[in-house]
């Protein structure tokens, strides 16, 4: 009898033991970004892990056509607990209009230290669209952290903004071609046409152009005043472009070392105050005056109204592929105050989330 107690406490030790040689490996790793296909989803397992979980329906399972060949689209998203419902959203409205929705492959780009874990947000994403195609990585925010200053809206200093400046490390090397989206759009148009556009002339990204802007109003006075600094712009003609819709070579963005220019403005940024924006005032810094001008219905942005008051927007003139609520007004938080723009109307039917007044928790 003793002897069988002894030999069961050997084993429990051995069992702690093989806990904490676990546990000392895992925390023992490399804190570097890595990819997490998916995680698994049975049963019980996916009603635990919080309302947020719970709060959106199954989206209709979309199929390719007859005449879909197997080229696959690649699209990289951010994907928060803040933005989640229009990420999910845009998700749905891109599988909904797609010719060959198969085709389309999700890169989510999700922070370390979200409130919802990505294990989490992983698996929203996979009960929502059981039949899609994607990845989550995991973002490290200390990665940019220090590089970022302050902005004139606060959520614009959100780490996670800056995860595009980072996709050539992100995604998989054998990536060579992406669509990046920001959280807060819907595809109007089927995504194939956007994935075809060819970047001429040996170029980086594409991107729809407003080249009306006030171009100067995104700099500080500090920055004309440089000769150094100015002098970017020399010999371009520079355009504002929304870093919100992007089409992107990444073999050029990684050869070209893109992500070590951004952060070299970024550095000076922190030293000078050159703009007053976050993460696109950077990118205005290397790319304008060298984007392959894309359609401007492929980014019909602002609708979210402007960053300090969040004012209802009207569309501009032309046709629409794309809608964009950039801006401080999000089209969820309006719809549930029931304080909607006219235009928030256009993203209701892509919205998977089971609202309140429908919504009956589980048991």
């Amino acid at each position: 009898m003793d002897s069988n107690r002894s030999r069961r406490k050997a084993s429990n030790g051995d069992i702690v033991v093989a806990i904490a040689v676990a546990v000392f490996i895992f925390l023992s790793l490399p804190l570097t970004s890595f990819g997490i296909r998916s995680f698994p989803v049975t049963g019980e397992n996916s009603v635990h892990a919080g309302d947020d979980l719970l709060g959106f329906t199954e989206a209709p399972e979309y199929r390719n056509g007859v005449e879909c060949s197997n080229k696959t689209i690649h699209i990289a998203m951010t994907l928060d607990s803040e933005y989640l419902r229009g990420s999910i959203a845009a998700v749905h409205s891109v599988l909904r209009h797609a010719s060959c929705p198969e085709n389309v492959f999700f890169h989510f780009i999700a922070a370390e230290f979200d409130p919802a874990s990505p294990r989490v947000l992983t698996r929203i994403v996979r009960n929502t669209f059981p039949s899609l195609t994607f990845k989550v990585y995991i973002f490290r925010e200390d990665t940019v952290i220090n590089l970022i200053s302050s902005s004139i809206r606060v959520a614009l200093e959100n780490p996670l903004n800056y995860a595009r400046n980072y996709l050539g490390e992100i995604l998989d090397p054998d990536v060579d071609r992406v669509i990046y989206l920001d959280s807060d759009v819907v595809l109007v148009d089927d995504i194939n046409k956007l994935w075809s556009i060819h970047l001429q002339n040996n170029r980086v990204i594409g991107a729809p152009e407003y080249c009306h802007a006030n171009f100067t109003k995104y700099f500080t006075d500090t920055f004309w005043s440089d000769p150094l600094m100015s002098r970017v712009f020399a010999s371009k003609n520079p355009c504002y472009f929304n870093t919100g819709v992007m089409v992107m070579d990444m073999g050029k963005w990684r050869s070209g070392n893109y992500r070590q220019r951004i952060e070299n403005w970024m550095e000076l940024q922190r030293k000078k105050r050159i703009y007053e924006l976050g993460s696109l005032p950077p990118f205005l810094l290397v790319f304008a005056g060298n984007i392959e001008p894309i359609d401007h219905r492929w980014n019909q942005h602002g609708l979210g109204g402007d960053n300090v008051k969040g004012s209802c927007r009207s569309l501009h003139s032309g046709p629409v592929s794309l809608l964009h609520w950039s801006g401080k007004g999000k089209p969820w938080v309006r719809l549930d105050e029931r304080r909607a723009c006219p235009l928030d109307y256009l993203w209701q039917p892509y919205d998977l989330h089971l609202h309140k007044n429908r919504y009956q928790p589980l048991d």
